[in-house]
């Protein structure tokens, strides 16, 4: 769930290898645990009993492992070896497969669902991975995004305090994980709920919705292939 502060490519991946250790303990820290309920309703909303699925950017893993109950079949892909090789001791069984999220190595209708949990804010080109995930899709093929989000209203103040100032403190006091101090900065430059679902409209993707989790600081944007890619 870290940001990349415009880090060119090299720059992304070795900070997430640094902090692949620390990775799966941030998350549970900056979700107080939410992030595991997060992930199943992505599953829910995205995954079919039978399908083939990819979980882009997949980390540690945690998003894939849980698809697997309900999938015939998971690939998790992320560029970051160091985040591959926990996600291969969590789940031996998925092939795991480093790749970049701007160039899938699959071949395009391959998969009946694709999800992507706490990384498309990370990619250096949005509305590419946005295209490569409706590439890899089959027509009617569904998609599934779990992305942090900026809330309104009451929590906005707690927000603010929790992810601007404790997290990266936090952070800094854990081998590596000073990069979340990147975090704030991530968020603010992120599209909000409504501009990713027009993106996602855009990128080739219909039925779009997207509803809001944890008071509305994570938001879960879903679509399916659209099977006229001229309309």
């Amino acid at each position: 769930m870290v940001e990349t502060g415009r880090l060119p490519a090299d720059g992304v991946r070795r900070m997430f290898d640094r902090i692949a250790p620390v990775y799966d303990a941030m998350n549970r820290t900056m979700t107080a645990g939410l992030d595991r309920r997060w992930r199943r309703l992505t599953v829910a909303a995205a995954v079919r009993p039978g399908d083939r699925v990819v979980d882009v950017c997949c980390g540690t893993g945690d998003l894939a492992i849980a698809a697997l109950p309900v999938a015939a079949d998971v690939v998790g892909l992320d560029f970051s070896e160091a985040m591959l090789e926990r996600a291969r001791r969590k789940a031996p069984g998925i092939e795991w497969v480093q790749g970049d999220a701007l160039a899938l190595p699959f071949d395009d209708a391959s998969f009946d669902a694709a999800t992507v949990g706490f990384g498309v804010r990370n990619v250096e080109d949005l509305e590419r991975a946005l295209a490569e995930l409706r590439r890899v899709l089959r027509p009617g093929g569904r998609v599934g995004i779990l992305e942090i989000t900026r809330p309104r209203g009451l929590l906005a103040p707690f927000y603010r305090l929790w992810f601007d100032v404790l997290i990266p403190l936090a952070g800094k006091l854990l081998p590596g994980g000073s990069a979340y101090t990147y975090l704030p900065a991530s968020v603010k430059r992120f599209p909000g709920p409504e501009e990713l679902a027009a993106m996602l409209g855009r990128a080739g993707f219909e039925d779009v919705s997207f509803r809001l989790l944890g008071g509305g600081i994570v938001a879960l944007h879903v679509g399916q292939a659209r099977k006229d890619q001229s309309s």
